[in-house]
């Protein structure tokens, strides 16, 4: 996946766990309302806005007199912050899925054209006529590819980039949060934004507490590599997925969402657990495989005890499932 290697991204697609919340009511992995969410619903985006609204995204200052009309969304984490919202009805187009929507977001995003499998050229875009672009990594407004945010802005199209990318700190869920927030506002739709953060809250607080008191798993990220190992480092929103779920990511020292490791440093590291990362065209049987074929990792505790965890590329970035994810990964930990 190109688009991560430049940037600091990632992740994955991967088999769905079933998880109740009990004390916190229900989380659908998408809407963490508690209820039945609000994506689907038939309100008008903009009806019950506050405008004119003005942001601060990753360093460009927008203000909106209405919310925007025509949206194209490139990146599937991005997508699916805008179907929660049940804001569907306000997208041309969408580009570059990582794996299926979730089933709850399927009905919603079949309804909307897809303008490009992966990134779209500036003139296959333009031709949708959009007047915003909503980015979920800094690849999708790349100047050699002519999607620019001056360049679109030159062109009437203002724009958001996920700040997951253009943050300098660590990202945490306050950031989720915060995204969630102002697109909410961006659209008009702050009242439901505000419920599915109140609900994600009560999802996390949930799994946290039923962690309470358990000793921190060691946990060792694999994303991919053969001569270096690519894993979650310290700066990006999976090492807060990891913490909240029970586990310590061995490799939190790399100052970078996604960093390099040498096979070295994973035996030395002794992690108990391997949370593999799943997506595109190697699966997490073949990516077993070569974990557990390696002579130089037979002592790694995690490869002598066969203790793997499994996370989508999808649910691992800053986006809507995010609460979800870290149910799933504390459920896991817990075996």
């Amino acid at each position: 996946m190109s688009r991560r290697r430049s940037i600091p991204a990632a992740v994955l697609m991967s088999t769905a766990l079933l998880v109740t919340l009990t004390a916190c009511g229900s989380y659908s992995g998408g809407s963490a309302s508690g209820t039945s969410g609000d994506a689907g619903k038939s309100d008008t985006a903009g009806s019950g806005g506050a405008f004119p609204y003005t942001v601060d995204n990753c360093g460009v200052k927008t203000t909106f007199q209405r919310a925007p009309q025509r949206v194209v969304t490139m990146n599937q984490h991005v997508t699916e912050v805008m179907l929660e919202l049940g804001l569907e009805k306000s997208l041309v187009g969408t580009a570059y899925l990582d794996d299926a929507v979730l089933p709850r977001y399927k009905k919603a995003y079949d309804s909307v054209p897809v303008v490009a499998k992966e990134y779209p050229s500036r003139e296959k875009l333009l031709s949708v006529n959009p007047d915003f672009v909503y980015g979920g990594y800094a690849s999708a407004f790349e100047a050699k590819d002519g999607r620019t945010r001056d360049g679109l802005k030159d062109s009437g199209i203002e724009s958001r980039l996920n700040i997951e990318y253009c943050t300098e700190k660590r990202t945490t869920l306050d950031d989720l949060y915060r995204e969630v927030e102002e697109v909410g506002r961006t659209f008009g739709v702050q009242e439901r934004a505000e419920r599915w953060i109140a609900g994600a809250k009560r999802t996390v607080a949930g799994t946290e507490k039923r962690r309470a008191g358990e000793k921190p798993v060691p946990v060792f990220v694999y994303d991919g590599g053969d001569k270096t190992a690519t894993t979650i480092g310290g700066k990006g929103i999976g090492q807060e997925l990891i913490t909240r779920a029970g586990g310590k990511n061995v490799f939190a020292d790399i100052d970078k969402s996604f960093g390099d490791a040498t096979w070295e440093q994973v035996v030395a590291r002794k992690p108990e657990t391997i949370l593999i990362l799943e997506y595109g065209s190697v699966s997490v049987a073949q990516k077993k495989k070569r974990l557990l074929d390696d002579p130089a990792l037979r002592d790694v505790p995690a490869v002598r005890n066969k203790s793997f965890a499994v996370l989508p590329l999808s649910d691992a970035v800053l986006g809507v499932r995010a609460p979800a994810a870290i149910a799933k990964l504390a459920t896991q930990f817990d075996r």
